[in-house]
């Protein structure tokens, strides 16, 4: 007897890419598989009933989900109501590097097992995090403006407004897990003296490679400050203007982690009066960019539209990541990224 799976994709990772990653995980373990689109990201998400970032609507997961054990999804939400209409339903995988379009407590008690795809989009965010760092350091930002507009400007060469090279320079990063990580090995690779902080790094992982100090020092010595912090309560908001000011005039501000980090007009302010010279971000505490946003206008800025995570390895990377708990489920072994083990005690 097969076992019925719904793959609920979109257009980054689309239904059949879902399919071909689970029947390659699982080989010839016969299974009945659905396919379900969403629109994002030509339609953007958001929060379904409690939860957050998810596409679709709740009557539509009810409707897909009838008679599937399996779902594997990006942004197809998980709730409290789609979970008590849907009794069938063990196991919840979302390819998200978190479970946030899941509703945790939910799914415990109804005894559904949610997993999801750590690390998915390290590597893709952390070469965006360099694109968007070098960008920003050299003025790209301003000068391919200025080309597209037919403006050859050769003052871009004056001592007070060319760039700053890697090679030599200190720069910062305040968190240092999977993305973090990456990016300053490859910068101390380009002749950077790294520093970083992050209070929950053992110091052996930073050996040969970066220096630990606290938030105030690495502001106060880094001329290219790099943001890879989880938002929480400590670090909502944590980089302001008494942050920036802190910072060598003339520094370069990067953030690929969370709008939420960062106070945006004091960047803009910072930016306007020559304290930062150049900024980069792909998040923002409004997305999408409200039109009259001080950030489309200010100058040194290099902006792109949170896409840092978003590659085509990226998409078979979280399939496969998942489909692989859906043949550890199968075979009736632990899962690997499990958010609520608990369920399967005793299983």
């Amino acid at each position: 007897m097969s076992t019925t799976v719904l793959a609920a994709g979109n257009h980054f990772i689309r239904p059949g890419l879902f399919a071909e990653a689970i029947r390659t995980a699982v080989g010839e373990t016969p299974l009945d598989i659905r396919e379900l689109q969403f629109g994002w990201p030509h339609t953007p998400f958001g929060p379904v009933a409690e939860v957050s970032e998810a596409s679709g609507t709740e009557d539509e997961m009810i409707e897909a989900l009838r008679g599937v054990e399996i779902c594997v999804t990006e942004h197809g939400p998980l709730t409290a109501r789609i979970l008590a209409n849907c009794p069938d339903l063990k196991l919840f995988c979302t390819s998200r590097g978190g479970p946030v379009n899941a509703n945790l407590d939910a799914a415990t008690r109804h005894g559904v097992a949610v997993c999801y795809a750590p690390g998915r989009n390290a590597t893709a965010t952390a070469e965006h995090t360099l694109t968007l760092l070098l960008a920003a350091a050299r003025g790209v930002g301003d000068t391919h403006t200025d080309l597209r507009r037919g403006v050859w400007r050769g003052d871009y060469y004056d001592y007070d407004t060319c760039g700053i090279e890697i090679d030599g320079t200190t720069v910062g990063l305040i968190g240092y897990g999977a993305i973090g990580s990456r990016v300053a090995r490859i910068l101390a690779a380009m002749g950077a003296h790294v520093l970083v902080h992050d209070p929950y790094v053992r110091p052996d992982m930073l050996a040969g490679i970066a220096e630990q100090v606290t938030l105030d020092e690495l502001l106060t010595r880094s001329r290219i400050v790099s943001l890879h912090a989880r938002v929480t309560e400590e670090t909502r908001g944590m980089i302001g203007r008494d942050q920036i000011a802190a910072m060598p005039r003339g520094s370069v501000l990067v953030n690929c982690a969370r709008g939420a980090l960062l106070d945006y007009d004091a960047v803009c302010e910072a930016l306007e009066s020559g304290q930062l010279s150049g900024a980069a971000f792909d998040v923002f505490p409004e997305e999408p960019i409200p039109a009259g946003s001080r950030l489309l206008t200010v100058p040194g800025a290099v902006l792109t539209p949170h896409i840092a995570g978003g590659s085509r390895q990226v998409a078979h990377k979280a399939a496969r990541i998942v489909a692989g708990d859906v043949a550890r489920y199968l075979r009736g072994e632990p899962l690997a990224h499990c958010a609520n083990p608990e369920v399967l005690k005793g299983g």
